[in-house]
């Protein structure tokens, strides 16, 4: 097996754990605010244990100030957004929106980043929208007896839009970054201190 497959396994098993845990802290009566901030104080612990940042580097004259801020701010609020998803809308089309946020990226791909554009990406992100459109549209399923009522109306496909956009401006902003040539782990460290503080305010 491939590192790239591994890392893309991981990545599925991680994310879809997330929704998980977002449901249940619901029937636990778990304050979602604070095991986000909580998330991010021991995110920002691991990336300098483990990662050994360079702050130094920070001060290098071309670091995108503004994308680590943004970065900062979108990724509790889209941790936030899925836990309203997830209340809402159900495991299946939250998790769905992330995936499907890659069509944002991918188009900023051909729009900012100038990468060629062939029948076989057009057909890709063409797929990609109509599976977004079918998701959102997608019926609720028959209620259960002596399970409680689905949410039903707005909240229903605006959480997980939100959620697809925001992973997807996410993903933007991390291709910023990239491309800025900040160093990977100081901008992630700095991206996880400004959501802590964000989220203990």
């Amino acid at each position: 097996m491939t590192p790239g497959l591994l890392y893309l396994l991981a990545s599925v098993a991680c994310s879809v754990t997330v929704a998980v845990l977002l449901k249940l802290a619901r029937r636990y009566q778990v304050d979602v605010r604070q095991a986000i901030a909580m998330n991010y104080a021991v995110a920002a612990l691991l990336c300098w244990t483990v990662l050994r940042p360079d702050a130094a580097a920070l001060l290098a004259p071309q670091t995108p100030w503004l994308v680590l801020a943004a970065l900062g701010v979108l990724l509790p609020s889209v941790f936030l957004a899925m836990a309203a998803a997830v209340r809402h809308a159900g495991i299946v089309r939250s998790d769905a929106a992330q995936r499907l946020s890659l069509f944002i990226p991918l188009l900023a791909a051909f729009l900012l980043f100038g990468e060629s554009v062939s029948g076989r990406k057009l057909a890709a992100t063409a797929l990609a929208a109509c599976a977004l459109y079918c998701l959102l549209r997608r019926p609720a399923r028959p209620q259960i007896p002596g399970e409680s009522a689905p949410e039903s109306g707005r909240a229903m496909w605006l959480w997980p839009l939100a959620v697809w956009v925001g992973y997807g401006v996410i993903d933007i902003l991390f291709k910023q970054m990239a491309r800025a040539g900040t160093a990977f782990a100081g901008g992630l460290l700095l991206a996880f201190v400004i959501a802590g503080l964000l989220m203990l305010t």
